[in-house]
């Protein structure tokens, strides 16, 4: 575990224990007050000690995840102000009513599941604080998805990533190979420093992976070659934000006259390409970071060409 993580897990305890140190009656007071109030930094920390002290997690759990779910509890607070929800006595049909609205406003199921998992995490904190006995969201489904895994984000072929390569700068270059030879997820590029990187053993570790895990990645030379080339900083090789990188992604794709598919669909083309090239599931799986080896079967669906050579030979 790195100096970093440490503090951050300390720091994450320590705003835990703000509210977990109150007494019942003055944790109570203090919830009620920030509903009634709509104050929603006070409410975002209510709901991240209680994830903190009785998730399955507990400090061990990631910013990204953290994110998220803040993102989600900041979105149903802004709901609930302009709809006049009563937050203290928020019915089924309110926590219904919000999750087809964030439905219509075209979020994936993906990510409608993320917000559904965030408030009902902000309703079990305000349970926890004694502040309500409601539970709108228990009974809430998103609608299910219909697209097949596999169907839902292809990943970019060969030859894009390499056009891509050729009309990127050397930034960039380096961002898509981490992604589309590493099998980094957008994030955990962007959070890539120098001291992470190992030339002579041709790897580099991941430092904070999805769940807060963290892992070795094999590199190789191409990417090594588009790393040398970066300037040492202290930061992140990489820099930016990730609105940033999905903004230069976007001109880069119309340069490159490819259709763009977001960093994800890179991460899709390393696990691909792994597959067809013979690598075992558990390989590919370890590459990527999968906790689930049955997670990996979908670079099978997408690496499988025998169908396409059967059919077309009727």
């Amino acid at each position: 575990m790195t100096l970093a993580l440490d503090v951050l897990r300390t720091t994450t305890f320590d705003r835990a224990k703000t509210w977990s140190d109150l007494s019942p009656e003055e944790r109570k007071r203090r919830a009620v007050l920030a509903v009634r109030d709509q104050e929603a930094d006070t409410l975002w920390s209510l709901t991240e000690a209680y994830l903190t002290l009785h998730g399955s997690s507990g400090t061990a759990i990631s910013p990204r995840t953290l994110k998220a779910y803040r993102w989600a509890v900041n979105r149903y607070l802004t709901y609930a102000g302009a709809q006049a929800v009563n937050l203290l006595r928020a019915s089924s049909s309110d926590g219904v009513r919000f999750v087809r609205t964030v439905e219509a406003e075209g979020l994936s199921a993906s990510s409608t599941r993320v917000q559904l998992a965030g408030v009902r995490l902000f309703y079990a904190a305000l349970r926890w604080a004694d502040a309500t006995q409601a539970a709108p969201f228990n009974d809430v489904k998103p609608v299910r998805e219909k697209t097949a895994a596999w169907d839902k984000r292809s990943p970019y072929t060969h030859d894009e990533v390499q056009a891509l390569l050729e009309h990127a700068d050397e930034r960039m270059q380096a961002l898509i190979l981490l992604c589309a030879h590493g099998g980094l997820r957008i994030s955990e590029a962007l959070a890539v420093k120098g001291a992470d990187i190992n030339l002579d053993g041709r790897e580099l570790t991941v430092r904070h992976g999805k769940g807060g895990k963290q892992r070795r990645v094999v590199i190789g030379d191409t990417m090594i070659r588009a790393l040398n080339c970066l300037p040492e900083q202290q930061g992140s090789l990489i820099g930016g934000s990730y609105p940033a990188a999905v903004e230069r992604l976007h001109r880069l794709c119309l340069r490159a006259e490819v259709a763009y598919r977001g960093y994800h669909a890179l991460r899709h083309y390393a696990g691909t390409r792994l597959t067809k090239e013979g690598a075992s599931l558990d390989d590919v799986a370890r590459h990527l970071g999968h906790a689930v080896l049955e997670t990996a079967r979908i670079y099978a669906k997408w690496s499988d060409d025998s169908l396409r050579r059967r059919v077309g030979q009727w």
